[in-house]
């Protein structure tokens, strides 16, 4: 097993979002541009002693684990469609604005995030991000901590439209 030191520095981004011929419910006006990909073993780093002033990062998988980062654009009214992912997601809004909706929210609210802005998406929540407008494009990028395996196409899992969101 190797330890491998992790800097995430800026505004960390992600949401790895792929088209896909088969899917249970199909992006629209949607593009992915896989910026990087690397494979990292199993991965174990805690700053106890290293911190930045009172911040420090405990990170440790169980396994080969992948760090990537790709970039998502949504044309005008586009979105993703519904999906999950077997690993979190770190999104950066970079221009425009982009709702995501959550599937296991009951009432389903969207909650809007504009350029700069970052968010958590959560391992196995199924959701779909629309681009907030129906004119301008929205770009943001999706940086992922996963089991080495599931990077690319195998990182989105489609998903029917829950019960709950039907708009």
């Amino acid at each position: 097993m190797k330890s491998h030191k992790i800097l995430i520095g800026g505004a960390i981004a992600a949401a790895l979002v792929c088209s896909s011929a088969a899917s249970a419910t199909p992006g629209s006006n949607v593009g992915v541009i896989g910026v990087i990909n690397g494979q990292f073993g199993t991965i174990h780093e805690n700053t106890p002693g290293d911190k930045t002033g009172k911040w420090g990062l405990i990170l440790k998988t169980l396994d080969d684990t992948d760090i990537g980062a790709d970039q998502i654009t949504l044309q005008g009214g586009g979105y993703t469609g519904w999906h999950n992912h077997p690993a979190p997601v770190f999104v950066t809004v970079k221009s425009g604005a982009v709702t995501w909706y959550d599937g296991s929210n009951p009432l389903c609210t969207g909650h809007t995030y504009q350029a700069g802005q970052s968010f958590i998406e959560p391992v196995g929540h199924v959701h779909n991000a629309v681009n907030a407008s129906e004119t301008d494009q929205a770009v943001f990028i999706a940086v992922r901590l996963n089991p080495t395996g599931t990077s690319g196409p195998a990182f989105r899992v489609d998903q029917t439209e829950p019960n709950n969101c039907k708009f």
